[in-house]
């Protein structure tokens, strides 16, 4: 029997989670496999090389490439300083002798007796991945990363910006907040839709991050400084913020807001991370649990066919941002107001009304 599958989200209270801390390029690992871990641990580290500056030993001293070894003071992978003395012809007799400083701390990378150059690197730049959600490290990457398991609530939003932050989450009812509010180190759960105000007051109050149901364009245009692209987000230097049902005036989905509510207090890992186009990747908010594997639910690649009780959201107008259930799936093509034929699916509203949608225009939510 055929399947169709939509685009799907995850809203779920108890699941388990897997997450893979990969060092950019090969450095060490600092945990051991089985380890327990919070989310601030650091799990693995390297250091990316520093820029390389060219020193022209040859031309500085006057004197043949093949010569330059010679006339150096410094041995290759040596330390030096900025204004340190590298090098220093033989002079005349003993007299007239010509010296070349380093440019920059760094280290010396290779001395050429071919070009007669010598290449400093710039001191190498730490990096540092922690664990980003409290679990257990169920496997290790030799010098590359670890793998970190976890249970607990898992929910995606439809675009965020920003990256990997961590904070407690707070629930704000109303948007008037002044700058007694304690917000530093807060997640922020709104309802509502996400104004350019809020989100200065937010932002000058070092919130880590903000979840909301809807934004416009206008606004996350004023955020980011410029147009939103086509790429892939998390690399902007603001507050993170996650819409969850998209844009323009759109509350945040009753189930969605209740879950967040429930956990006010708790820590939470977000990532406004997002790519929309192949190898897709959601915006989320975790909240780790003691959750044991027996109560959790999983799921896998079918979870994301349409079926008849499936929870949907509409991704296209005149209905877009509604959630509802799938009642009927007819199985012949439907003539739509496109004066097209479509698959089409019956979904019932929350209200009891119920309409007929294009299976195209509809958003599974992975939900329990």
């Amino acid at each position: 029997m055929s399947k169709s599958y939509t685009p799907g989200l995850k809203i779920l209270e108890k699941t388990s989670i897997d997450k893979d801390r990969i060092l950019p390029l090969k450095g060490k690992v600092h945990v051991e496999e089985g380890t327990m871990v919070d989310a601030n641990k650091i799990v693995a580290s390297t250091e990316i090389p520093g820029n390389v500056q060219m020193v022209n030993i040859a031309n500085e001293l006057n004197i043949d490439p093949d010569q330059v070894s010679d006339c150096m003071l410094c041995e290759v992978d040596e330390q030096i300083k900025k204004g340190q003395v590298i090098a220093r012809s033989k002079g005349l007799f003993g007299f007239f002798k010509s010296e070349v400083n380093s440019p920059l701390d760094g280290t010396i990378g290779n001395i050429s007796d071919v070009t007669g150059q010598v290449i400093i690197s710039e001191k190498p730049f730490p990096i540092e991945v922690d664990a980003y959600i409290p679990g257990k490290i169920s496997d290790i990457f030799k010098k590359e990363g670890v793998l970190v398991s976890s249970y607990g609530m898992l929910i995606q939003g439809i675009i965020g910006i920003g990256g990997e932050k961590k904070g407690y989450i707070k629930s704000i009812d109303s948007l008037d907040i002044d700058k007694s509010d304690n917000l530093q180190d807060k997640i922020i759960i709104i309802k509502s839709t996400l104004t350019y105000d809020f989100y200065k007051k937010i932002n000058a109050l070092d919130a880590k991050g903000i979840v909301c149901g809807g934004i416009d364009y206008s606004t996350l245009t004023k955020i980011l400084k410029k147009p939103l692209g086509v790429a892939i987000t998390g690399m902007e230097d603001t507050t993170t913020i996650i819409v969850t049902e998209g844009f323009g005036q759109i509350e945040m989905a009753n189930r969605t807001y209740e879950l967040l509510n429930k956990k006010d207090g708790q820590f939470a890992s977000i990532n406004g991370a997002t790519q929309i186009r192949a190898g897709v990747m959601r915006p989320e908010i975790f909240i780790g649990s003691d959750t044991d594997e027996q109560s959790v639910e999983s799921f896998n690649e079918d979870s994301l066919a349409i079926s008849t009780k499936s929870t949907v959201r509409i991704i296209r107008e005149p209905f877009f941002g509604k959630i509802g259930k799938v009642t009927n799936l007819p199985s012949e093509l439907v003539k739509i107001n496109t004066e097209t034929t479509s698959r089409v699916a019956e979904i019932e509203f929350e209200d009891g009304s119920k309409e007929i949608i294009p299976r195209a225009n509809l958003e599974v939510i992975l939900s329990h």
